[in-house]
This record gives C-alpha cells, structure tokens and sequence, in this order.
C-alpha cells in the first residue's frame, strides 16, 4: 500500500471561477479572468463554494477540519473556521448568509454564520456525509 499524501494547500481560484461561471451562466473567459490568483488554504482543500452577495469564498480543508475564508475582492483569507472531521461538501445560502459545511468522519453538517465566521450549530445525520445542497428559497 503506497503512503497517503496529502494535497497541495493551494486553491487555483481560476479553477473555482471556471466551475462557478458555469454554473451561474458567466462566460469562461470572464470567469476566469475575473480570479486568477493562487490562494493558500489548508491541506486537503475537497470542495467549494461562493456566496454571490458577499464575494466570499469557502473551501472545505478534510485534512485540517477546517474551511478557508476567501475575501473574493482582495483574493485573501479572512479566516480559518474550525469544523467538524474531514468536511467533504460545502454550500451557501446567499439569502441567510450562512454556510453548511458535510463533516464526513463525525456524520454531521456544521452551520457557519457568514457575518461572524463562527459555526453556530453541528446537526448529526446519516453515516458519512459527502456533499451538501441549500434551497435560498426554502432557506432548507
């Protein structure tokens, strides 16, 4: 069996940009242009996501149980919430600025309010949890 190693602690925001651009309908080209830069975050970065109405990103770091806080105008981390164990999937809810982060080890989701970057609540569900999806909507 080979050594696990973790992954790089960087973020090619352009990737990010790419992913979300086509999601939200945005050119490629613009996307990507739009954020270029390489940010670091913390080991293990698995998933991402952007709140459109702040300009904030968030990355899922399983490696360090953490998400990365990135200030998408200056392409810099604010800050470095501390989650639940190997968070896999991460999703915003734009219209309650909150984020749900899927902790895959501890079988919960962790509820980070955007305004102050600190969770707010941890609900337990099924075994292993990989993604996670919000309803602005429904707020659900």
């Amino acid at each position: 069996m080979r050594p696990r190693t973790r992954s790089t602690r960087t973020l090619r925001l352009t990737t990010a940009a790419a992913t979300i651009g086509a999601l939200l309908a945005i050119p490629l080209a613009t996307a990507a242009s739009a954020a270029s830069p390489t940010v670091s975050v913390g080991n293990s970065p698995r998933a991402v996501a952007v709140n459109p109405s702040t300009n904030t990103v968030y990355v899922a770091n399983s490696a360090d149980n953490s998400v990365s806080v990135i200030n998408g105008s200056t392409n810099t981390v604010t800050s470095t919430v501390s989650v639940g164990k190997s968070p896999f999937g991460v999703a915003v809810n734009p219209s309650t600025n909150t984020v749900d982060v899927a902790n895959y080890f501890d079988n919960s989701v962790s509820v980070i309010n955007g305004s102050t970057n600190t969770v707010t609540s941890t609900v337990s569900v099924g075994n292993s949890p990989r993604g996670v999806a919000v309803n602005p909507s429904t707020n659900t």
